[in-house]
């Protein structure tokens, strides 16, 4: 199990479309991850949907958490997530 918490970059936050890439991302890493806003209950991190309710702004910290031992899969889900991607 790995765990990771991480601060968003997007300026406008985890909206629609920084959602969708990560979402597809976590998708596509092939294990079950969670994403959790603060002290707040984690979700499915590959469900669109419930990581846009966790209405995650800017500078939010959030921690990811995955079954897999592999630091790369958060490696690679950290990428997108610090990224801004309303530049």
């Amino acid at each position: 199990m790995a765990e990771r918490t991480i601060r968003i970059g997007s300026a406008h936050g985890l909206h629609a479309r920084p959602a969708k890439l990560f979402t597809q991302e976590v998708s596509a890493v092939g294990v079950p991850v969670t994403i959790a806003k603060g002290d707040g209950a984690a979700v499915n991190a590959a469900s669109i949907l419930a990581v846009i309710a966790l209405g995650i702004d800017h500078g939010d910290e959030v921690t990811l958490t995955t079954e897999s031992a592999d630091t790369g899969v958060l490696d690679r889900l950290e990428a997108l997530l610090v990224a801004d991607h309303d530049a």
